[in-house]
């Protein structure tokens, strides 16, 4: 299921939208799905955990799509 996630700052960083999007329930987990390159952003693998999400991007896990608001 795909899911909207809004965002109250000028950016998240990708570890932190993950575990605010409920998509993992720690942050060594979401360390380790970016890490192997299990996450993209905007189509793209990202294996940058410190990654700038803004409002419009879309991060994808497991087949899952979240857009960033």
């Amino acid at each position: 299921m795909d899911s909207n996630v809004k965002i109250t700052t000028e950016y998240i960083k990708l570890d932190r939208l993950l575990k605010f999007a409920g998509a993992v329930s720690i942050g060594s987990e979401a360390k380790e799905l970016i890490v192997s390159g299990k996450v993209s952003v905007n189509g793209e693998t990202c294996l940058m955990r410190g990654k700038k999400i803004r409002s419009g991007d879309i991060v994808t896990i497991n087949g899952k799509n979240i857009a960033v608001e």
